[in-house]
């Protein structure tokens, strides 16, 4: 009886080192991409380009861009729709079943005729005297967008048309083998097929439109969807696919697995933007490391990087004030207000020292707190806004403290080591219990936070689609006591509304 029973514990054990030693199977990932037929050569190529890369399967789906759009709104399952143009990008927005978006090439409406143009096309009219196909505008964009361009013009088209097809790549199809002699469809169509070449009409020749790549709201896998859509859109990945199949490739950042972006944010900002730079890192799949600090202290940073490395410049760069813009804008050209909030003396609640106005400040044996003028923004305009009203020598007499951020401030008040502080409203909005806020006059009382993307950077893209995420989440600024601003349109740095009382005061 032995012996069984020890076999069976013999091949019991050999059993479990087996199932601790056996390796795991492989992880397999997958994406379902609703693709616009026209562009389904390269993204074909790329997707096994992708897959054979980083182990990730891609299910394509093709058809004209209206049709898929209707799929995917009865589906409400997927994770990327490649769109043909820019409206019906639009449309999908609208339908709220798209989130980002990234142009991976430009196309413009065309016509496909036979090699040598038998029937010498050379305009509408000429087009119509022949046997010629369009696209279906209810299923294809390159006629939504063709109708558009030609107005009134459009009804005479399709009503002498041979016949509509749902895709470009049918109607091309057609003028090979002879069903009809031309057909408008996408520039980019016309060299993927042997024995055609294109006619350019006066009447949309100069008009160009986006493919782009979106992420459905459907999603599960946001992280992988972006990875992919980054792929497409890079210039080391995409663009030589693309342009191998005759697509003219937009730009892009270069592809890495993981992008690592670094963003420079001044100290008052840290409240709104904290949990949303770490909700867009989790959603896009990257790396961001935000370096909260005195706007004085980030452009000196800033200034030593460039005259060392440029690539160790951070990415983007949310300053306190449109005054820290202007020393680093050769680095950053442009920038988008985001948000305003207002600069007020912070007084222990009932302010004991009855302090109402900045002169007040100077009284004697006042216990006063400032931001240090060359490390910080704040510290910057105080001493502009002292200085300005005649104020500068009598109160900062009174400083017993100067920092490189204002939340330093707040904390010494509520130790009680302080009589006063000038300090953001921000700054205190969430404590106000504790505190009187005393106004000051409008003309010196505001800051105004510009957010810029660094025009060199490697990520560029991905900084834009950071900006455009915090734009898009207007409540949580707002939450945190900021004056809303961020419907702005981007502005050149050397044109930002320095107030009067700034200019000459000098940051570089």
């Amino acid at each position: 009886m032995r012996r069984p029973l020890t076999l069976i514990l013999l091949l019991a054990a050999t059993f479990l080192v087996w199932l601790a030693t056996k390796p795991a199977p492989p992880s397999t990932t997958s994406l379902t991409v609703y693709c616009a037929a026209g562009l389904k050569k390269p993204i074909e190529a790329l997707a096994k380009q992708f897959e054979a890369e980083t182990g990730t399967s891609i299910s394509l789906q093709y058809g004209g861009t209206g049709t898929l759009l209707s799929q995917i709104q009865v589906a409400k399952q997927g994770d990327l729709f490649i769109a043909a143009d820019d409206g019906s990008l639009a449309d999908a927005q609208r339908l709220n079943i798209v989130l980002e978006s990234l142009p991976i090439a430009v196309q413009h409406p065309v016509v496909a005729v036979k090699k040598g143009n038998p029937r010498g096309i050379t305009s509408l009219a000429t087009l119509q005297a022949t046997k010629f196909a369009l696209a279906n505008p209810d299923a294809a964009s390159i006629s939504k967008v063709t109708r558009k361009l030609l107005g009134p013009q459009w009804e005479s088209l399709a009503a002498a048309a041979t016949v509509m097809k749902p895709t470009v790549s049918e109607l091309a199809s057609d003028v090979v083998i002879g069903a009809v002699d031309a057909a408008i469809v996408w520039d980019s169509t016309v060299p993927q097929f042997d024995g055609l070449e294109t006619v350019e009409l006066p009447e949309l020749k100069d008009h160009r439109e986006n493919a782009s790549a979106a992420i459905l709201t459907a999603t599960t896998q946001s992280p992988l969807a972006l990875q992919f859509a980054r792929y497409l859109a890079s210039p080391n990945k995409g663009a030589p696919v693309m342009q191998a199949h005759h697509f003219t490739p937009s730009p892009g950042d270069p592809f890495v697995l993981k992008p690592e972006l670094v963003l420079y944010s001044g100290g008052v900002n840290r409240p709104a933007i904290e949990k949303l730079v770490q909700q867009f890192a989790d959603r896009e799949g990257v790396e961001v490391t935000t370096v909260f600090n005195g706007c004085g202290i980030l452009c000196a940073t800033m200034k030593a990087l460039d005259a060392t490395s440029g690539s160790k410049m951070p990415d983007a760069y949310y300053a306190c004030d449109v005054c820290f813009v202007p020393p680093v804008a050769d680095q950053f050209p442009e920038a988008v207000l985001l948000t305003e909030t207002a600069i007020i003396i912070a007084t222990p609640k009932g302010n004991p020292k009855n302090i109402k106005t900045l002169a007040d400040l100077a009284q004697p044996g006042l216990k006063l707190g400032v931001c240090n003028a060359e490390q910080s923004t704040l510290g910057f305009m105080t001493q502009a806004m002292l200085k300005t009203s005649n104020l500068l020598d009598a109160v900062m007499k009174n400083v017993v403290v100067q920092v490189p951020t204002a939340d330093f401030l707040v904390n010494q008040m509520r130790a009680g080591a302080l009589d006063a502080a000038i300090v953001y409203q921000v700054n205190v909005q969430q404590v106000a219990e504790h505190f009187d806020m005393v106004p000051l006059p409008k003309d010196l009382g505001r800051a105004i936070q510009p957010f810029a993307v660094r025009k060199a950077s490697p990520h560029y893209h991905l900084s834009q689609r950071l900006l455009n995420y915090l734009r898009a989440h207007r409540s949580a600024f707002e939450d945190a006591g900021f004056i809303w601003k961020g419907e702005s349109q981007p502005i050149p740095s050397d044109k930002l509304p320095i107030p009067e009382y700034l200019k000459g005061a000098g940051t570089s």
